[in-house]
């Protein structure tokens, strides 16, 4: 149980990386004794109690004997068994489990956007798309914890922090390097994601209240907008890019994908409402709130200060070839 302060004894699975690492940070933030659980790869956050131990390996939590904990946050997105040995290792030594899930666990094959908490879900053992499948396992594990459980499914995450590949970051640096650029049109096409303090902001407040059930976690659908993010893109770099906006036809005519080649921009269409037209009513009802656009970019531009590298112009995760923009931009 909590102490009589409310500082609870959270456990991470993870919690050295991307939505782990927020939500271990947003736990000592709040007060909490916060313990991180993984293979030791990477340094827990300062003030976080780090235990070694892999998840996959016999007696992989061994290293957990005799703990107990009031919350546990679980991150996993691989074979759905770490999440039911997990469940079962800690089974009365827990008081709440959160597994962060995604909106990829919906049957596009049975429904349309939007979607809601209440559309089809992926039946895991009748299903080619793996990732989707594992996270639906592992919810179906989660389950069984007995204990609340909360099970909050996100659609795009995005992060400050991702590293100099990231989506935002590779937006950013192209606007740093100026010139005619290459902007994704219509301007008005809604984006909706959710920035991972945020996300880490519910689950962490959601252990502490013991809130169980599923929620979609996402900004409200047109949150922003692509002609606001490669706006204030530009602002926050410096102003330097002179945005060319080219119509959706024109991009995929050239060959360029969207997504990978243009984070964060689908065409309008079915594509695009299946990430950015999803319905979060039930999450805004209890209190979520999402940060502005400019506060993650802004944060996104600080990060990148802060590091010696540049985002690479071309031949990360994400972003175009400059040549092949060049061409676009021509034409």
């Amino acid at each position: 149980m909590p102490s009589a302060t409310g500082k609870l004894r959270v456990l991470v699975f993870g919690g050295t990386n991307f939505v782990g690492q927020a939500a271990a940070v947003e736990a000592l933030a709040r007060g909490h004794d916060v313990t991180t659980f993984n293979r030791g790869t990477k340094p827990a956050p300062k003030g976080a109690k780090a235990i070694v131990g892999d998840r996959l390996a016999p007696d992989g939590y061994k290293g957990l004997d005799g703990l107990t904990f009031d919350a546990v946050i679980d991150t996993w997105w691989g074979d759905p068994v770490a999440v039911r040995t997990a469940v079962a290792a800690l089974s009365g030594r827990i008081s709440h489990y959160t597994y962060i899930s995604t909106i990829s666990v919906y049957d596009r094959s049975h429904t349309q956007p939007p979607l809601s908490e209440e559309s089809p879900l992926l039946d895991p053992k009748h299903c080619d798309f793996t990732y989707g499948a594992d996270k639906r396992g592992g919810e179906i594990a989660a389950e069984g914890a007995d204990v609340p459980v909360l099970i909050p499914r996100p659609g795009v995450i995005v992060d400050p922090r991702e590293g100099i590949n990231g989506r935002l970051h590779w937006w950013l640096g192209r606007m740093e390097r100026g010139g005619p650029t290459l902007a994704p049109g219509p301007r008005d096409n809604g984006l909706q994601y959710v920035d991972v303090r945020d996300l880490a902001a519910f689950v962490v407040k959601g252990a502490e209240a013991g809130l169980s059930g599923v929620y979609n976690l996402l900004s409200q659908p047109n949150h922003t907008t692509i002609g606001e993010l490669l706006d204030t893109a530009n602002s926050i770099a410096g102003g330097r890019a002179q945005l060319v906006w080219k119509d959706p036809e024109t991009i995929l005519k050239a060959g360029i994908s969207p997504w990978s080649e243009l984070p964060c921009w689908h065409p309008p269409g079915l594509e695009h409402d299946w990430v950015c037209n999803v319905k979060v009513e039930k999450a805004f009802a209890i209190g979520f709130r999402a940060r502005p656009v400019r506060e993650t970019l802004a944060d996104s531009w600080a990060w990148l200060q802060t590091q010696s590298e540049k985002p690479p112009a071309s031949g990360g995760k994400w972003g175009l070839d400059p040549a092949k923009e060049a061409a676009v931009l021509r034409g």
